[in-house]
């Protein structure tokens, strides 16, 4: 039988293309999602600037990530994927 060696490297970098394209496809398939039900997000919090009236909204299985999004005649339109960690209404400020 052959034999398959992955060093600790390869191994790292498998875990984290897993990682990025799990999160690239949930975020993509939430926005489908969304397109669908535009008005299912919670409003955002900030009131000013370019992302004025934008609504936020889970990647359902990575919840630490939000898609912040507006609602647009035709469906959605996706304006950032932030990390919940970080303070939405100051990066989106």
């Amino acid at each position: 039988m052959a034999r398959l060696l992955r060093r600790e490297a390869a191994k790292r970098d498998l875990i984290a293309h897993f990682v990025y394209l799990g999160e690239t496809l949930a975020a993509e398939q939430a926005a489908k999602s969304l397109a669908q039900m535009p008005e299912i997000g919670i409003p955002g919090k900030v009131r000013r600037g370019k992302y004025a009236g934008v609504r936020i909204w889970p990647v359902p299985g990575f919840d630490k990530y939000l898609i912040v999004y507006r609602p647009i005649k035709e469906g959605v339109q996706v304006e950032r994927v932030v990390h919940a960690a970080q303070d939405y209404r100051r990066v989106l400020g």
